[in-house]
């Protein structure tokens, strides 16, 4: 499977930008932009209004950004059991 994966060219993207960013840094720009794309057409979809599909595209990401960072904050104090702990209370 390795071999496969280095066989694949390490062109990161199609065009030259006029700074550099690391990789890293443009998935979570990129995935944010593809959010609102999707929330928006959603929107409309379910609407059929331009205004309120651009209302709820740019509210739902701002919104849900909120609440993954809560929820990833309880996730972080939540008690670490293992596998292998619970595995061996059996």
């Amino acid at each position: 499977m390795s071999e496969i994966l280095n066989a694949i060219p390490r062109t990161a993207l199609p065009f030259d930008l006029p700074f550099s960013v690391p990789m890293r840094a443009l998935k979570p720009v990129t995935y944010g932009l593809m959010h609102l794309v999707v929330a928006i057409t959603v929107a409309f979809t379910l609407t059929g209004s331009w205004k309120a599909a651009l209302a709820i595209g740019l509210i739902e990401p701002a919104v849900q950004t909120i609440a993954y960072t809560l929820h990833e904050r309880a996730w972080s104090h939540a008690p670490a059991a293992s596998v292998d702990a619970r595995a061996s209370a059996r």
